[in-house]
């Protein structure tokens, strides 16, 4: 259920929510002391790997990323840094370190990165990205270049530079070879497109989304694009996304929703739903960051 904010209310919580944002040295979102105890092994064992092997940018990028799902992204990046010290031509290490930017809103310094990584990838070919934290039928469903062009693309998109987004969502669509990548890019280019006014370019996006789609991870995602398409109805979404509680996959569900309000004018019901968001404890979800740089700006 929406929470039912009056427009002062609004206005108030917004500027509490995101009057300071540095979250340098901000704990991630609060784990099981069962995931915790897991992932912390999970460490531990990456750092073996690359005391054996340190300059092995394969074993830097897996303590970083490590670090990250145990919410220390300060720690993540400069672990990245150094591995770019050991690989400057290596494109992994940037993809990684811009995404971990955005995390902390580091929006600038992650556009750098990652546009430093797809000027790196030009003329190569495509390579899966393992999972680090492995979907239901243990099939990755990302590639490198993907993410490249994705994160940049959120890079982009949470500044403000929509322009940018588009161009880079528009690369990430020719390399989303599987239906969760084509959701998952599908939605933001649609959202950027809407932001941009290009309403029949919007809509050519989601011609090939259908409801019998093989989704493993972004249904979320499939279900807003046909939401926006007319095939699902806005009610039943908000009941999907109560269903998921406190997570980002209901994040990103709301984040549509609120974007579809805003599409439809009505700005006071968008800003209760980017409310909604950010009144969770999931700070580093992409719904959560856009939800927050949205209200800034339109406020």
């Amino acid at each position: 259920m929406l929470l039912n904010f009056t427009a002062s209310a609004v206005a108030q919580k917004q500027s509490q929510r995101t009057s300071k944002l540095d979250y340098t040295t901000r704990s991630g979102p609060p784990l099981s002391d069962q995931a915790k105890q897991r992932m912390e092994q999970q460490l531990e064992v990456a750092r073996l790997t690359l005391k054996n092997n340190p300059t092995d940018p394969e074993a830097t990028i897996w303590v970083g990323r490590r670090l990250a799902y145990l919410g220390r992204f300060a720690e993540a990046i400069a672990v990245y840094t150094d591995g770019i010290r050991d690989s400057p031509r290596d494109a992994r290490l940037y993809r990684h370190r811009g995404h971990r930017y955005i995390t902390l809103r580091k929006f600038d310094s992650a556009i750098k990165d990652l546009r430093q990584a797809s000027s790196l990838i030009r003329g190569k070919a495509d390579e899966i990205e393992p999972d680090g934290q492995p979907n239901i039928r243990n099939i990755p469903t990302s590639t490198l270049q993907f993410n490249i062009w994705y994160h940049l693309g959120l890079a982009y998109y949470t500044s403000g530079d929509l322009g940018a987004a588009l161009r880079a969502y528009q690369e990430c669509l020719k390399v989303s070879k599987n239906p969760d990548a084509l959701v998952a890019t599908s939605y933001w280019l649609y959202m950027t497109l809407r932001l941009l006014h290009r309403n029949q370019e919007a809509d050519r996006v989601l011609l090939p989304i259908k409801e019998e789609m093989d989704i493993i991870e972004n249904d979320g995602y499939n279900q807003l694009l046909l939401m926006y398409k007319g095939v699902v109805l806005p009610h039943s979404l908000l009941e999907q996304a109560a269903k998921q509680g406190n997570s980002p996959g209901a994040h990103s569900i709301l984040y549509g929703l609120g974007n579809w309000y805003r599409y439809s004018g009505q700005t006071d019901r968008a800003k209760e739903i980017f409310l909604q968001i950010l009144a969770s404890e999931q700070w580093t979800s992409f719904g959560y960051i856009a939800a927050e740089a949205d209200l800034r700006r339109m406020e």
